[in-house]
């Protein structure tokens, strides 16, 4: 069975005029067209393809690799708007269709969105959705508390950024705890913070508890030998100067220069720190 929208291994069965024909282990084929044929590719061979619709909904395998595979999320511009809905580069020749009726607002030439690429069901047709909550399950989840996780940021809150979690959940990064410009379409790694009611996930940009404090001090350690044993920040300087310098929150800043004291490594004074000692 061919997984269209999906990556395939296929095998090479047959050359002709128009490209080579690929079959899944069912015998079920499906043309490679001759703009993606190697001198390496022989009968026989198993190669790894994508596998789409072509403009006349035909199934047509692929060497490229697309912006997008089938039931994931990614941030897309729109080439093109038609009365029948819009038109998204996908890094494939045939572009990929969002109908309004999968639009949350309509779509302009030249914007970007996070989509949901699914199989519609009715049409068989790949289609692409910015309705996402529709798309995201948490009500089974797949991650606990203190796990890294993919994060991809979908929208803006009152709260702060709703962000999908590896590819499945939906979560939440609240802006108090954002100290840089974050923005639709932004892909980073994350951290989950706490699992509330509902399976409902607070997600941090940074690790949380006492896993995160050493290496961040090790961090500052480094940084404060770097500037030649003194770095002009502190306790006192704002969360967006640390952030700006390190890369983390003040709270998380405050912890692990408080370790460094502790052991003698460091003097903290109004302008900044100072080393005083050597790992």
């Amino acid at each position: 069975m061919l997984f269209i929208g999906k990556y395939n291994n296929l095998t090479i069965e047959r050359v002709t005029s128009v490209g080579m024909f690929l079959s899944d282990v069912e015998g079920e084929e499906v043309l490679l067209p001759n703009q993606y044929l190697t001198d390496e590719m022989q009968v026989g061979d198993n190669i790894k393809v994508f596998v789409y619709l072509d403009s006349e909904d035909r199934p047509v395998a692929t060497t490229e690799t697309p912006k997008i595979i089938r039931n994931e999320f990614a941030f897309l511009e729109v080439k093109d708007v038609s009365e029948h809905g819009a038109f998204l580069d996908w890094g494939l020749i045939k572009d990929l269709f969002v109908p309004f009726r999968e639009q949350s607002r309509p779509m302009e030439i030249g914007e970007s969105h996070v989509v949901f690429l699914y199989l519609d069901q009715k049409s068989s047709r790949l289609i692409a959705s910015t309705k996402i909550d529709r798309f995201l399950e948490n009500e089974r989840l797949t991650v606990k508390e203190g796990d890294e996780v993919d994060l991809l940021i979908w929208q803006k809150t009152d709260l702060g950024y709703n962000a999908i979690v590896n590819q499945y959940h939906k979560g939440l990064v609240y802006a108090n705890e954002v100290f840089r410009d974050l923005k639709a379409g932004d892909s980073l790694k994350g951290y989950v913070k706490k699992i509330r009611e509902e399976n409902k996930l607070d997600i941090s940009l940074q690790k949380t508890g006492y896993d995160s404090i050493e290496p961040t001090a090790q961090q500052i350690l480094d940084e404060i030998k770097k500037s030649a044993g003194f770095l002009n920040i502190s306790d006192s300087s704002s969360p967006e100067d640390i952030y700006k310098r390190l890369q983390i929150s003040k709270k998380t800043f405050k912890k692990a220069i408080g370790g460094l004291y502790k052991q003698g490594l460091i003097k903290i004074a109004e302008d900044g720190i100072y080393l005083v000692g050597e790992d």
